[in-house]
């Protein structure tokens, strides 16, 4: 396995996507380990999910299976079940993706080279609603095709930072984890945290991608279409 990424991902009733996003992750992060975090699951998530892993008695056929560590957390909020993920990582760089997103570019190389100048890095985002790729307004609008450091929202009035699909060092998420209290919002409240203690640096990537597909239970969508 690798010695460089662990993706985090976490899952709450996601049957519909899940298999895309770990298939994205098989396909374009050479020799991952993935942490699932679940929050008690009752659709067909852990069976889709349990179908990826690989089988330590069999040789590995990496372009279908990987190395999959499944925890659950009952008392759920999104930093905890990051904190809870990242303790058992076993590599030097996470990477966080939603459940419900699907990666579509992504550069190691590059990645590494800027993780030695920045602590974090987050990538661009695509909404898709029911197949059909929208408008960016609201928060979309953040996702924009120039590369941009520490960015700063004027209609959040506050640095901007998305988990749905973000690269931050391991030793940086050890030393100042993510708030365990907050209901959302972690990642903006950590990179606040980040770089007004000038702890370190955040870079927007958009060579860095992945679709985000639209569900019920979302909390990022408004005014679709």
């Amino acid at each position: 396995m690798s010695n460089r990424f662990s993706v985090i991902i976490r899952c709450k009733n996601e049957e519909r996507w899940i298999g895309h996003a770990l298939q994205s992750v098989i396909d374009l992060v050479p020799n991952n380990e993935i942490i699932i975090v679940d929050n008690n699951s009752v659709d067909k998530s852990l069976e889709i999910i349990r179908q990826f892993k690989a089988n330590p008695n069999l040789e590995l056929n990496n372009t279908k299976y990987t190395d999959i560590k499944l925890i659950n957390v009952d008392d759920y909020t999104p930093g905890l079940a990051l904190n809870e993920g990242v303790k058992v990582a076993s590599n030097p760089v996470i990477l966080i993706l939603s459940s419900h997103c699907v990666l579509k570019k992504f550069d190691e190389e590059r990645i590494l080279k800027d993780l030695e100048s920045y602590v974090a890095i987050f990538g661009n985002q695509d909404p898709i609603y029911q197949g059909q790729r929208i408008t960016k307004r609201y928060l979309w609008s953040h996702f924009g095709s120039e590369k941009k450091e520490d960015m700063y929202s004027d209609s959040e009035g506050r640095y901007f930072f998305h988990n749905a699909l973000s690269i931050i060092r391991r030793d940086v998420l050890e030393n100042h984890p993510f708030d365990e209290d907050l209901a959302g919002k972690e990642d903006r409240y950590w990179a606040s945290t980040i770089i007004e203690n000038n702890i370190g640096k955040i870079l927007y990537d958009p060579t860095l991608s992945c679709d985000h597909h639209y569900t019920d239970a979302g909390n990022t969508w408004k005014g679709v279409g």
